[in-house]
C-alpha cells in the first residue's frame, strides 16, 4: 500500500538519522532520509514533503540556513527541529523563521512523533483554511456581477477601485439591494482577504448591548457580565467589519466609534486596558443620513468620517 504521508530527514548521525526513519516508517509514515543540507534541500524541492525533521548541527551547511530556504521554497512546509541541550537560542531563532517546534536531545520518539501528528493536523487546517478563502474570492469576484442594471454595475465598478486600499467605504441603499454582499466582495478582493469578515446588525440590539457588542466587556461589568468578552472589532483585527444599519446607532454609541475610526483604539465596557486594532470599517444604511444629520441624530464629524467613499445601490424594483 502506497503511504500518503512522506516526511524528510535531515541528520548527519547515521545512527539518529536510521533510528529516525524506522520509527515514522512504523508509525505509517514514507520516510525518507538524508545526511546534510544541501542533499536535503534537493530533495526536498523535488517531492511535496508533509514534514521534515531537522538536525540543527549538519556538515556543510547550517541548520538554520537549511530551514531559511526550506520556508523560501515552501512557506507552509512544517518543519521539527532537533536541538542540543542547552541550545535555547538556535530553537528560539529556529521557531523565529517559521519552524514548527522544536525537541531537545535526548528525547522521546513518542513526543516526536506527537509533535509530528500535531504539526500535520495545522498542516491540515490551513490548507483547508486556504481552500476556502480561494473559494470565497471566487464567490465574491467582481466578475460575478448578477444583472445588467447600469447603476449596479458602476456600483461594482468603483468597488473594485477601493478594494485594495484601505479607505472606509459607506453603502447606500435599500433593504435587499445586496449591501451585505457588495461589502463582503470588497473583503474578499481586498488585502485583508486572509483576515477575518465580521458583520454588526447596528439595529438588531439596544444601546447597551450594542456598545458591548462592539468593543467588549471585562467581568463583572454589568450584570450577567460573568466573563471577559472580546468585540467584533477585535475579532475584526486585520479583516474587515461591516457596520449594518448604522443610521439606528444611538448618539453616545457613535462617539465612541468615531473615536475607533480617528485613533483605531477603545476600551472594553468596564475596562480600563486601551485596545488597538487594524481594522478596515464598511458601514452600510437604508436610512437617509442627510435627513438624520438634519435632525441631529446623527453625528455631523461621524459622518463626514465614514463617508470617505460612498457607493449606492439601486432599489430592487429598478430594471
Amino acid at each position: 500500500m502506497t503511504n500518503e504521508r512522506p516526511v524528510l530527514i535531515i541528520d548527519d548521525e547515521s545512527g539518529m538519522r536510521d533510528m529516525l526513519r524506522r520509527a515514522f516508517s512504523d508509525a505509517g509514515y514514507e520516510a525518507v532520509a538524508e545526511a546534510d543540507g544541501p542533499t536535503g534541500l534537493r530533495t526536498a524541492a523535488e517531492r511535496d514533503f508533509h514534514l521534515v525533521i531537522l538536525d540543527m548541527s549538519l556538515p556543510k551547511m547550517s541548520g538554520l540556513e537549511v530551514l531559511r530556504r526550506l520556508k523560501e521554497q515552501r512557506t507552509s512546509l512544517p518543519v521539527i527541529i532537533i536541538t542540543a541541550y542547552g541550545s535555547a537560542q538556535t530553537a528560539v531563532e529556529a521557531l523565529r523563521l517559521g519552524a514548527y517546534d522544536y525537541v531537545t536531545k535526548p528525547f522521546e520518539l513518542d513526543e516526536l512523533l506527537l509533535l509530528a501528528e500535531r504539526a500535520l493536523e495545522q498542516r491540515r487546517i490551513i490548507d483547508e483554511n486556504r481552500f476556502l478563502r480561494n473559494e470565497l474570492k471566487n464567490r465574491y469576484g467582481f466578475d460575478n456581477i448578477i444583472g445588467s442594471n447600469p447603476e449596479v454595475q458602476r456600483a461594482y465598478v468603483m468597488a473594485a477601485q477601493v478594494a485594495r486600499t484601505n479607505v472606509t467605504v459607506l453603502l447606500l441603499g435599500e433593504t435587499g439591494t445586496g449591501k451585505e454582499y457588495l461589502a463582503r466582495t470588497i473583503h474578499y478582493q481586498s488585502d485583508r482577504a486572509d483576515g477575518p469578515f465580521v458583520k454588526v446588525n447596528c439595529a438588531a440590539l439596544p444601546e447597551s448591548l450594542l456598545e458591548s457588542e462592539l468593543f467588549g466587556h471585562e467581568k463583572g461589568a454589568f450584570t450577567h457580565a460573568v466573563t471577559r468578552r472580546i468585540g467584533r472589532f477585535e475579532a475584526a483585527h486585520r479583516g474587515t467589519i461591516l457596520l449594518d444599519e448604522i443610521g439606528e446607532m444611538t448618539p453616545a454609541v457613535q462617539a465612541k466609534l468615531l473615536r475607533v475610526l480617528q485613533e483605531k483604539q477603545f476600551e472594553r465596557v468596564g475596562g480600563s486596558e486601551t485596545i488597538t486594532v487594524d481594522v478596515r470599517v464598511i458601514a452600510a444604511t437604508n436610512c437617509d443620513l442627510d435627513q438624520a444629520l438634519r435632525e441631529k441624530r446623527f453625528r455631523e464629524d461621524l459622518y463626514y468620517r465614514l463617508n470617505v467613499v460612498t457607493i449606492k445601490l439601486p432599489p430592487i424594483r429598478d430594471p
